[in-house]
């Protein structure tokens, strides 16, 4: 888009005839002529501003979507999408979504669950921080300051340029974006030995309400709380996160095992509730359950055990001989690497040049529900073979839960050290999940219901009062979504207690502080006190 010349008006113009002239549209146009006046202002190039009208617009749009499904539900596109370069783009888009009453969404990566960084029942605009993706390493220091329009992949890749022995702990998948997974909690495969990405945070640069920018001291040690674990949307748009890294070995070790029924694989997981949280903290055993052809072409459950230990296999064998013998681990299953090439490993990337950690748009693109809960006792070896039928109801390969160690490092803080909560006296995560194609989505009631089904089934086995969920794997079935963007106590209590715990009180109690109008808002975000 331009705005020299005789070019702008023309694009307003079609702008008006295409948008109609009902109040919204009026308020639509207000604010884009509002947002092209402060990029002037300030001497920005307005080539950062896409409307439908713009022949990248869906292109942009559709860039860092990774589940299709809330876009296909959605009523309504965004009729602006800002890319700001610089933050005091941020601030312009802030001020005159504030003017003229327009709600306000913010993207990294576009991995969130229920696309509320992308969707919205009322007219809305977007500012997706794809652009905003520097990364600054100090390798005497061992900290970094990350923009929060990065990837992980991206973060993965600096680092490994920079140092052999540095890393950092955070998710598998190397497209989501840094802003929603660190302000969310940020497990990962090194997250028994050292935490969460939340719990390395040492620093910020937030924009608030009032389009001021903030720093750690700045904005206090409420706020600065309240963005690691809690979200950073509901409080403002963070910019950039500074973080300590972590010292690794310059060799790890990795083994991706499967194990059928007709491997044992029902005892063998049954065996692993008992010591995957307690195992030696250097390694984290992540296990993966998928209905699945098996070699003689019958349908059978495969048990996927996905390790990472931070050290030498030579180290790592004694070790599950001693602890978990039942899997019959062998040294021909594990293979020594730099801790880089782990991360191509996880994400499916193994053999490929560490480049493609560079690239936002690799990744399968489908249309997706998940859900979460946590366990806190064993889930008895009978019962496990219900979950067997219910992964059976659907096709191969097409349902999917994932068991994620807890335990080690994460134990170390208190719940309320930081909002997330998840500490103590989890065995481990369930995620559910369940996809299917584009050709397929006339039916995908059926599949919704049928994680709503498991999900249901699981509750007598998962943690209680409040049965707990990871806020990074966002739910709408968790409480009621309001469709006008505001959410009420009755509807938050419902999903806050269950991402937060306790911690949820002081959230809100910090939002009322620095957002008591409640302007950064989605249908899950934090309300203010006001609004209860």
């Amino acid at each position: 888009m331009q705005t020299s010349g005789s070019i702008f008006p023309f694009f307003l113009l079609a702008f008006i005839l295409v948008s109609g002239a009902s109040s919204a549209a009026d308020k639509n146009i207000d604010f884009l002529e509002c947002l092209t006046l402060q990029f002037q202002k300030s001497n920005s190039e307005s080539d950062s501003i896409y409307t439908p009208q713009n022949a990248s617009y869906s292109s942009v749009l559709q860039s860092s979507i990774r589940n299709l499904r809330p876009a296909s539900n959605s009523p309504r596109r965004p009729f602006v999408i800002i890319t700001p370069e610089h933050e005091s783009q941020i601030q312009a888009a802030i001020y005159c979504s504030k003017k003229h009453g327009i709600q306000l969404k913010v993207r990294s990566g576009g991995h969130d669950y229920e696309g509320l960084s992308y969707i919205s029942e009322t007219p809305f605009v977007i500012v997706d921080m794809r652009n905003l993706r520097s990364i600054s390493i100090d390798t005497e220091k061992n900290t970094a300051w990350i923009q929060t329009g990065a990837t992980l992949g991206e973060l993965y890749y600096t680092i490994a340029e920079k140092s052999k022995t540095l890393a950092f702990t955070a998710g598998v998948c190397p497209t989501v974006g840094v802003g929603g997974h660190f302000s969310g909690g940020g497990y990962g495969m090194m997250s028994r030995k050292h935490g969460i990405a939340a719990d390395h945070i040492i620093d910020a640069k937030l924009i608030d309400a009032n389009g001021q920018i903030r720093d750690r001291e700045s904005m206090g040690e409420d706020l600065f709380w309240a963005i690691r674990g809690g979200g950073g949307t509901s409080f403002g748009i963070v910019v950039a996160f500074k973080v300590k890294l972590i010292v690794i070995p310059e060799t790890v070790t990795v083994f991706n095992v499967t194990r059928t029924l007709e491997q044992n694989a029902t005892q063998i997981v049954h065996r692993w509730q008992y010591v995957a949280d307690k195992i030696d903290e250097n390694l984290l055993l992540r296990l993966f359950l998928r209905s699945i052809n098996s070699s003689n072409g019958k349908r059978t459950i495969g048990a996927f055990f996905t390790s990472l230990y931070l050290g030498r296999v030579d180290d790592l064998i004694p070790i599950m001989q001693e602890k978990f013998p039942e899997l019959g681990l062998v040294k021909e299953d594990c293979t020594e690497m730099p801790w880089i090439e782990s991360i191509l490993f996880f994400a499916g990337f193994q053999g490929e040049s560490q480049d493609i950690l560079l690239n936002r748009t690799r990744d399968s693109i489908r249309y997706f529900k998940g859900k979460s809960d946590y366990v806190k006792q064993p889930i008895p070896e009978s019962r496990l073979k219900n979950i067997w039928k219910f992964l059976n109801q659907e096709d191969v390969n097409r349902a999917e839960l994932q068991f994620s160690p807890y335990g080690g490092r994460i134990d170390d803080f208190s719940e309320s050290e930081i909002p997330f909560p998840h500490r103590s006296g989890n065995i481990f995560m369930i995620h559910y999940g369940v996809g299917w194609s584009q050709e397929e989505n006339a039916k995908s009631q059926r599949h919704i219901n049928w994680i709503r089904r498991l999900y249901s089934f699981m509750a007598r086995y998962v943690s209680k009062s409040p049965r707990a969920a990871y806020f990074n794997y966002r739910d709408l079935d968790i409480g009621m979504n309001n469709i006008k963007g505001n959410t009420s106590y009755r509807q938050a209590s419902v999903w806050g207690f269950k991402y937060f715990k306790n911690n949820f009180r002081r959230l809100v109690h910090i939002k009322n502080k620095v957002d008591p109008t409640n302007f950064f808002r989605n249908e899950q975000s934090v309300p203010p006190e006001s609004l209860w």
